[in-house]
Parts: structure tokens; C-alpha cells; sequence
């Protein structure tokens, strides 16, 4: 009889060891694939805000629909211009007047173009056609995109944002650390649910990722 309590006895304390550890291994665990995916679903996000911020300054607006992004990047150039500062003769001034009077102008000057696919992307159309998938294996998810206007006054300002839920990038992870992850809130973290870059709420074209995962 007393072999068998003391057995139970150690049953218990090897079970209630292995609750400890697991319930310090399973974190350490999450945060080292987090660690792993969270960068790589960044860089995706970085390249779309790239392909966004490109379309914004030669277009005017920013795109929603992914499809148009790439055709945008396969065709799109960036002028390459040069300012100069020159000065003319106001002809009107000296008809009136009959005094020389000189306007200071700004000229710019395009000198050439580069496709923004190189520049951007150096010429790997793989990399911009397939930035809008999330980049773990595994899973068929793709980022969200969005695009339009925020109202400011009489103006209309374009916008864009690009998203996705922890609980996809984390898809085959702990649903208890999931959860714990979504409630995140400090400087160190990815906060809420989602690793995000641009906004539909707001004028910004920065991620909500710390300066740990490198630029915003």
C-alpha cells in the first residue's frame, strides 16, 4: 500500500514538474517563432508601403487593388530631375515701368527616367507580385489592402493600409498565447491585433512595428 501512495506521490510531482516547465517552455517556445515570422511579414509589408509611396508621387493617389499595384510597378518610371535656380527679365515690369527688374524662377529639369521596378525592386518581379502574401509556410493567407480618402477640411488626402492578423502569421501556435499576444501594449511589441503600415484612420505611411523589426 505504501508503495503505491508513494508512487502516486511521485506521478504528482512529476506531473505538476511538467506543468511547470511546460508553462515556461510553451512562451519561449511562441516568442522564438514570433521572432521568426514577424520579420518576414514586415519586409513585405515595407515593400508594399514602397510600391504605395511610388504610386502616391506619380500618380497622386494610392491603390487598393493589388492586381493594379503590379501593373502600376511593371510599366510606372520615376523622372529624374534637376533643380536649378536662374533669373529672368520681367518683360511686363520693364514695358511699365521702362527699368530692368529680374524675377527669381526655379527650373526643374527631367534628365531621365528609371523604371520604378528597378529602383524599387531591381527588376525582381517575383518579390513585388508576391509581397501581398504572407510570407510563412504553411499558410495561403495574404496581406490586406485598402486604399482611398480621408476628408480634411475642403481637401481630400489619399490613404492606404496594409495588414494582417497575428492569429494568421501565428496560425499553428498556442490560441491561449494568441490572445495574449493581441493585448500587447508596449514600445518593445507589435501592439493589437494586427502588424499594420499605413492607416484608413489617419495620414501615415509608418508601420506599428517597434524600431527593433528596423525602420517604420
Amino acid at each position: 500500500m505504501r508503495l503505491v501512495i508513494q508512487l502516486l506521490l511521485w506521478a504528482v510531482i512529476a506531473f505538476l514538474a511538467w506543468l511547470t516547465f511546460d508553462a515556461v517552455y510553451r512562451p519561449i517556445q511562441f516568442n522564438k517563432v514570433k521572432e521568426q515570422r514577424y520579420p518576414k511579414v514586415i519586409e513585405n509589408l515595407k515593400d508594399i508601403r514602397a510600391a504605395e509611396l511610388a504610386h502616391k508621387e506619380i500618380v497622386g493617389n494610392f491603390e487598393g487593388d493589388f492586381n493594379k499595384l503590379v501593373q502600376f510597378i511593371d510599366t510606372a518610371e520615376f523622372a529624374i530631375t534637376q533643380r536649378r535656380d536662374t533669373t529672368v527679365l520681367d518683360e511686363e515690369y520693364k514695358k511699365n515701368y521702362g527699368v530692368d527688374e529680374y524675377i527669381e524662377k526655379v527650373l526643374i529639369d527631367t534628365l531621365d527616367f528609371v523604371p520604378v521596378k528597378d529602383s524599387l525592386f531591381k527588376g525582381n518581379r517575383d518579390r513585388y507580385t508576391n509581397m501581398i502574401n504572407v510570407p510563412i509556410k504553411g499558410t495561403d493567407a495574404k496581406i490586406e489592402l485598402e486604399a482611398g480618402n480621408i476628408k480634411k477640411g475642403d481637401s481630400k488626402i489619399p490613404v492606404f493600409e496594409a495588414k494582417v492578423a497575428k492569429s494568421v502569421i501565428l496560425y499553428d501556435q498556442d490560441k491561449q498565447l494568441i490572445l495574449q499576444e493581441n493585448e500587447a501594449q508596449s514600445v518593445e511589441e507589435v501592439n493589437g491585433r494586427y502588424i499594420s503600415v499605413g492607416s484608413m484612420e489617419e495620414i501615415k505611411t509608418t508601420g506599428n512595428w517597434p524600431q527593433t523589426y528596423g525602420d517604420q
